[in-house]
């Protein structure tokens, strides 16, 4: 008990840890588990777990994973993937192919590996996965297409990646089968996962919407999805080994994407168990790392580390992009520096190591009941097998430790110095006009980051789910830890004219930003902003205003109200090279159905543009019509920041 309290603490002290610092949990975690295992003060040792047949370290794992992908799953909503589909399927297809036999070549050359075993470790070493990919864009905000391209490489990749390494292990390595059937045994388990998944999310789905938990409310949606994630997980991993792992990730993707009751509380309950769980599985199985194994590779492995970090991950990343547009070269060079492997190769690895060894012991026990060749035969067997768990172990846990320590530790690092992150609207001011202002704002997603000196605004806001900076926006250090000096706009919303004037005038003057735009309480100080060149709204007058509109143009009024639903309008900055020195009849066919082009600024002016009007590069062009089709025109015409 003192000893999971242990693991359990400092899992939670890892947490804790990242948040403070914003360094991707991982890192803590395996500093934790390396202290209090073998490596340190010997605490938690295989023995923890029950001993060399490692029945509850398989599972503890295997119930963790499922809970964790699940999650992962959950949150991976389709819209999101296609913001970055075809990055996506190239990584999880072609990008996945070049790293597995990549890894797996390297493996062979520089430590000498057998090819069964090094194409074990390459399968492994193929996934990335949810466990070290969300705290990193949690950590680093990307534009939508990047983190959506990392996230859905995570999930897709830590199932097929574990489902592929059990086949070799099963197929190639024990040799329970033969080689002709591994694609058979590949696209069995994928069949089986796939199918308990979608059985066990129609149940769930069914159930969350019955008289029992509408009356019980939250808490039985909550429970009764956390049984789906399990149950999908046990009823393939008992048809088949690591079929389990498909199955609850697609059950999370498809309970994540219909409109189940609770959806927001189920998603926090989820992401809290997870937490909890990931803390102490990370922290365990690194626990459990042998140094000495890892010592053991040598230069071999330093080869084997170059060419996953260096050569193969960067190579993915590039063939995984090209010819797309939304991908500036830093966010392509953000992918290729940012490819830390996560939890399933670290458990994967773990178990087939204590399989392997455990195999190794029996072989040992009949060794010493035979004498002359036979028993030299089974002792060199048993050696083999040692050997083989040793090298998968020291080459995983490697690949694992040093990836999440200088990718994911150094992620905000790497981001900041590549310049990945788009430019921030600072909002001053987290009242009810600021946070309102930034769900707008965010539901187009923006970048929006709320200052306010006020405790409980800030708290508020921090619950909406906005970032905050608490403290006084008229001191430049506040501005400037919030980011000002990467922001394109600032908003001042306080409500009180002096703090906003004061606000304007220091972002004017000390960061030239242009685009600053404030709140006025008062309508005599409406002169003072503009004075400064601050868009400046009066609220008696933008009420007379929209009165107005309901009055003389109630159907207009009506319909931008609503904007959001169903319909928008949205001013965008054309910056496609592609599309831009053509003229509005030429990129007709780029123009979604359901939208059209308003109006076109140039300089100062903006006027109704005919077919022949030559889009340039740096024109301001405002979309109206169908939502879908606004937001696919702003991908098209406006792919960078």
């Amino acid at each position: 008990m003192i000893t999971v309290v242990g693991i359990l603490a400092f899992g939670i002290a890892g947490q804790l840890l990242a948040n403070r610092f914003r360094v991707p949990s991982v890192v803590f975690y395996i500093a934790g588990g390396l202290f209090l295992g073998e490596a340190g003060i010997g605490v938690v040792t295989l023995e923890t777990f029950g001993g060399a047949g490692g029945g509850g370290l398989t599972t503890m794992v295997g119930v963790s994973v499922a809970i964790i992908v699940f999650d992962g799953a959950f949150a991976l909503r389709l819209k999101r993937v296609r913001e970055a589909s075809s990055a996506s399927l190239r990584l999880v297809t072609v990008g996945a192919v070049l790293m597995f036999v990549g890894t797996a070549v390297a493996v062979h050359w520089f430590i000498g590996a057998e090819w069964p075993l090094a194409f074990l470790i390459g399968a492994l070493l193929v996934a990335t996965g949810p466990t070290v990919v969300t705290p990193i864009v949690n950590v680093v905000y990307l534009r939508e297409h990047v983190s959506a391209a990392l996230e859905t490489e995570g999930i897709v990749n830590d199932v097929t990646a574990a489902v592929a390494a059990v086949v070799i292990f099963e197929t190639i390595l024990l040799q329970v089968q033969g080689i002709p059937v591994t694609a058979q045994a590949f696209g069995s388990r994928i069949g089986v996962g796939i199918l308990t998944g979608l059985g066990v999310a129609v149940v769930v789905y069914y159930l969350q919407n019955e008289a029992f938990v509408q009356v019980e409310g939250i808490q039985a949606a909550r429970f009764l999805t956390l049984l789906g994630a399990v149950g999908s997980y046990s009823v393939a991993d008992f048809v088949f080994a690591e079929a389990g792992v498909v199955a609850a990730a697609t059950a999370g993707v498809v309970l994540g994407n219909l409109d189940l009751p609770y959806r927001e509380s189920i998603k926090e309950f989820t992401e809290d168990v997870t937490m909890l769980l990931l803390a102490f599985v990370f922290v365990s199985l690194a626990a459990l790392v042998d140094l000495g194994a890892v010592r053991s590779l040598g230069v071999g492995g330093i080869g084997v580390l170059v060419v996953v970090m260096v050569v193969l991950r960067p190579v993915v990343a590039l063939v995984s992009t090209v010819g797309i547009e939304r991908f500036t070269w830093p966010e392509r060079g953000f992918l290729a520096a940012v490819g830390p492997r996560g939890i399933i190769p670290a458990s994967v690895a773990t178990l087939f190591a204590v399989d392997l060894e455990g195999e190794a012991e029996q072989l040992e026990k009949e060794a010493t009941e035979l004498s002359g060749a036979e028993a030299a035969e089974l002792t060199a067997e048993a050696a083999s097998l040692d050997s083989q768990a040793q090298i998968l172990l020291g080459t995983v846990f490697l690949v694992i430790i040093a990836t999440d320590v200088i990718e994911a530790g150094f992620a905000r690092q790497i981001g900041d110095l590549l310049g990945v992150t788009p430019m921030r609207t600072i909002i001053v001011g987290g009242g009810r006009v600021g946070r309102s202002l930034a769900t707008q704002l965010e539901n187009r997603d923006e970048f929006v980051v709320i200052v306010d000196d006020d405790e409980k605004q800030c708290r508020l806001s921090r619950g909406a789910g906005f970032r905050v900076f608490e403290g006084d926006a008229t001191d430049q250090r506040t501005l400037e830890d919030a980011g000002v000096e990467d922001a394109k706009g600032v908003v001042a919303a306080t409500d009180s004219d002096d703090i906003n004037l004061l606000v304007c005038q220091t972002v004017k003057t000390k960061y030239d930003i242009e685009r600053v735009f404030a709140r006025v309480n008062d309508p005599e100080n409406v002169d003072a902003f503009d004075s400064l060149g601050v868009s400046a709204v009066d609220g008696a007058q933008a009420t007379a205003y929209a009165l107005e509109n309901q009055i003389e143009r109630p159907a207009m009024a009506h319909w931008m109200n609503d904007l959001g639903d169903g319909h928008d309008i949205i001013e965008i900055e054309v910056t496609s090279d592609e599309l831009s020195g053509k003229s509005i009849q030429e990129i007709n066919d780029k123009i979604p159905g359901g939208c059209l082009i308003a109006e076109i600024g140039r300089g100062s002016g903006a006027h109704v543009p005919e077919t022949d009007e030559i889009i340039e590069y740096g024109d301001h062009i405002t979309f109206l019509g169908d939502e879908d089709a606004v937001d696919e025109a702003i991908k098209r015409f406006h792919p960078h920041d």
